[in-house]
Formats: C-alpha cells, structure tokens, sequence
C-alpha cells in the first residue's frame, strides 16, 4: 500500500474518510468531511489537498497529458515546488541547482 511505502513506521498518519484508507493496518487520525470536519486539533489533510489541488492545475495548464510511467517523476516536481513555495526565486533556483550536481538522466532511460 502507499502509504505504507512512503510514510515514515512512526509517522503520524492523518486522513479523510475516503474508503480506500480504511483497510490501512496501522492506526490514523481521520477527519469527516461529510460531517463538516475539516480540522480535529492537529488532525487536518489541508496541507496535502492544496498540493494535489497545485498537482492538478499543473497538468491541466503545463502539461495536459501525465502518462503512468512517468507520473512520479511529475509528482516528485509538483512536490519540489510545493516544499519550496516559501522560498524568493533566488533560493529555489540555487537549491535545484545544488541537488542537480551529480545527476543526470539520459534519453534512453527516460524513453526506455
């Protein structure tokens, strides 16, 4: 599952009462939006629905088709944006600069 696969095993885990979390084999926090909850003390999903909400806008105005094997790699930029959003341009560009060194991705291996 992939929450299981990318949280943290002590990782507080918070969700909404989408159906597919209920079979989650650890404990959450939910919140239920259906019942007008939206935040229960530190329980909240807020932060994740406006960087879908980013992650959305992106592929409808950037990219307009996501194909299935490449999606992480769009998640990964989408997220990269959104951990850096509070930083001036200046600082983004110099951070991506910084985690570029040493990487490189060759045509065949993005096509392959």
């Amino acid at each position: 599952m992939f929450v299981l696969q990318r949280a943290a095993p002590r990782a507080q885990v918070y969700t909404d009462e989408h159906s597919g979390y209920q079979q989650l084999p650890r404990k959450h926090s939910t919140v239920r939006h259906s019942r007008g909850e939206y935040v229960r003390g530190e329980v909240h999903t807020q932060g994740i629905e406006s960087h879908w909400a980013l992650f959305k806008r992106g592929h409808k105005g950037v990219y307009h088709k996501m194909s299935p094997k490449h999606l992480q790699r769009y998640v990964n930029e989408f997220t990269g944006r959104h951990n850096m959003r509070d930083l001036d341009t200046r600082a983004q560009m110099s951070l991506i600069a910084q985690r570029l060194v040493g990487k490189r991705l060759l045509y065949k291996d993005l096509v392959g």
